[in-house]
């Protein structure tokens, strides 16, 4: 009886040793998901503000893409107005007065 009581106590102390090492393996795991949960948060911050730096990149650079299309539009614009005024004095004129023009300085 006594023997029993000896191997009885020899495996309880083993489970409490058991228990408590599983102790401190479970406070470690439980430390070190709590610096992954911080540091979970700090990238959600991260990437919050890179994705709003992106947005603005890209909201930049369609303005600077629209500016310069406006821009080559009123150059061609200019371009085509120069071009048809100064192709067409003579024909600015009437069809009358055009042909008296020609007709005075064809008859001398």
């Amino acid at each position: 009886m006594q023997d029993e009581a000896e191997e009885v106590k020899g495996i309880m102390l083993d489970n409490l040793n058991k228990a408590n090492e599983r102790s401190g393996k479970l406070s470690e795991l439980n430390d070190r998901a709590d610096q992954l949960h911080e540091k979970s948060k700090g990238f959600a911050k991260t990437t919050g503000k890179v994705k709003k730096q992106k947005r603005w990149e890209h909201i930049k650079t369609k303005a600077m893409l629209g500016g310069i299309l406006a821009a080559v539009v009123v150059v061609i614009v200019v371009v085509v107005i120069v071009m048809t005024s100064s192709g067409s004095d003579s024909s600015s004129l009437p069809e009358e007065h055009r042909s008296q023009t020609t007709n005075s300085t064809s008859d001398p």
